[in-house]
């Protein structure tokens, strides 16, 4: 794709936590982001969290104040978003490996 010709085009990525919590994942998070703007892709957003804890905040709203998740374009507290929205960022693909 053409990013240049299309105005820019954002990559969503959802990774667990589990992913990133070693040199390993980390070093796998670095060469997706290098080859990305490689391939001159112009944004990405970061949403690293797993579907438990999403579940748990619907659930359990008052426990989860402080979760912030990015949406599309911006940031906002899972807790705050309408329950059609934070079941959009849950059905977002999960990333568990590179």
């Amino acid at each position: 794709m053409d990013h240049a010709r299309t105005g820019g085009t954002l990559l969503n990525q959802k990774f667990t936590p589990q992913l990133l919590a070693d040199d390993a994942g980390l070093e796998g998070l670095v060469q997706l982001i290098r080859t990305y703007f490689k391939l001159d892709g112009h944004h990405i957003q970061f949403n690293v969290v797993d579907i438990a804890t999403l579940r748990l905040a619907q659930k359990h709203p008052e426990e989860y104040r402080d979760l912030i998740v990015r949406v599309a374009g911006y940031s906002d507290y899972f807790c705050d978003l309408s329950e059609a929205l934070q079941n959009e960022i849950i059905a977002r693909t999960e990333h568990g490996t590179f």
